[in-house]
């Protein structure tokens, strides 16, 4: 008889953000949050990028002249006042989006795997379905509640810094300006060997977590057998191989974050060099150069932060792959329609009528296999017949 063989899912290949719009769609549901936490962010990046302007005046005018010392640090604690307050509320709004979204995500998930097919649950790992909607959705909880708002964070002080840059020298902030796009083609490049460490990280975690759900479930059977030591150190290498998978991911996330920064700063030191001439040379003030200085420092810094946050996003896309792979199968278990409750009921009396009555039931040359071993049968051409009253049992 023709056997059938599980035909596993094709794996996609998309991109970081491909991969995220169903959780970037499931949090964009909650508006309000998300315009009040960007609201606070762009007033603590303004606040932020008013910090070079003050620095400018207290150098050009207030240290040489001597007056309105006490003016400028008062805006100085004016300005960090407003700061840490902006700071403050857009880290609430940031975390309840990151705590609202996971549980929404973890519930769609879960209410997916009980709607899966009856065979579905014959190769189901438990550790493994818990691993997802633990430790990848907690992945999934550091982007949208920590990394969307420092990266969106660090691309305002990025672009107002770069038009502040040029607001002072126009000419020393273009040249940085296209170093600076030279230094993304090789973090983009570092990136997606990041994502792809990053999802087979998280494979070898929930192997781990499925390994050790089909032991404990089945630790009588174990003892019994006497399997202690042999299981836990079958347990031991699955760990140390999550271990050596994860040191490579942390290698590769190192190098990114380490390129960005030498490459960003690099830039910045060069530019800087030329700016220190220009000061020398009297067609720029000491205030014009502590100004464009610390505007580079924040672009750098916003460079590094996103550089940071792209690894963290393609930690994030490996996870949400591994959940939606749990979510992709179309086919579902549907639950009974409770408007055909009374049709059932009429159904189930006429069957038992019919039980009571003197029958013969006969299995002519049955074959059975299950749904997780297709090409084993438990039952092979079975044929028997009972008549009314007899018991009979198949070992």
């Amino acid at each position: 008889m023709p056997s059938q063989t599980p035909v596993s899912p094709p794996r996609r290949n998309a991109s970081a953000i491909k991969q995220l719009r169903p959780i970037l769609r499931m949090a964009a549901s909650y508006k309000g949050r998300w315009i009040a936490a960007f609201a606070f962010l762009v007033l603590s990046a303004a606040a932020t990028l008013s910090v070079p302007l003050v620095f400018r005046q207290l150098i050009d005018q207030a240290l040489l002249s001597g007056n309105d010392l006490a003016q400028i640090f008062g805006l100085l604690l004016g300005v960090s006042v407003v700061l840490a307050t902006a700071t403050a509320l857009r880290f609430y709004f940031m975390s309840w989006l990151g705590e609202r979204v996971v549980a929404d995500l973890r519930s769609e998930v879960y209410q997916h795997v009980l709607r899966r097919p009856p065979q579905y649950f014959e190769t189901l790992q438990t550790g493994e379905v818990l691993s997802r909607l633990t430790a990848d959705t907690t992945l999934v909880q550091t982007l949208v509640g920590t990394s969307i708002s420092l990266s969106l964070r660090s691309l305002v002080l990025f672009v107002g810094g770069m038009i502040m840059m040029l607001l002072t020298s126009a000419w020393l902030a273009g040249l940085m300006l296209g170093l600076l796009i030279m230094v993304i083609f090789p973090i983009l490049a570092l990136g997606r060997t990041v994502r792809k460490a990053s999802k087979d990280s998280q494979d070898k975690v929930a192997d781990t977590s499925a390994l050790a759900g089909e032991v404990l479930n089945a630790m009588t059977t174990v003892q019994a057998l006497g399997r202690e030591d042999y299981e836990s150190g079958r347990y031991t290498n699955t760990v140390e191989q999550a271990f050596a998978v994860a040191r490579r991911r942390n290698q590769m996330r190192s190098w990114l974050t380490a390129v960005a920064i030498v490459l960003a700063f690099a830039v910045i030191v060069f530019v800087l060099w030329l700016g220190a001439g220009q000061v020398v040379a009297g067609s720029m003030s000491a205030g014009q150069l502590a100004q464009f200085v610390l505007y580079a420092v924040l672009t750098a810094g916003a460079i590094a932060a996103l550089a940071e946050v792209f690894g963290d996003l393609q930690r994030a896309a490996g996870a949400t792959e591994r959940l939606l792979d749990l979510m992709q199968d179309k086919e579902a278990h549907s639950a009974p329609d409770p408007s055909s409750t009374e049709a059932n009921t009429r159904a189930a009396t006429a069957a038992t009528a019919a039980i009571e009555a003197p029958v013969t039931i006969e299995f002519d040359d049955v074959w059975f296999a299950y749904p997780s071993r297709p090409d084993h049968w438990a039952v092979k051409g079975v044929s028997v017949k009972l008549r009314s009253g007899q018991t009979m049992a198949l070992v």
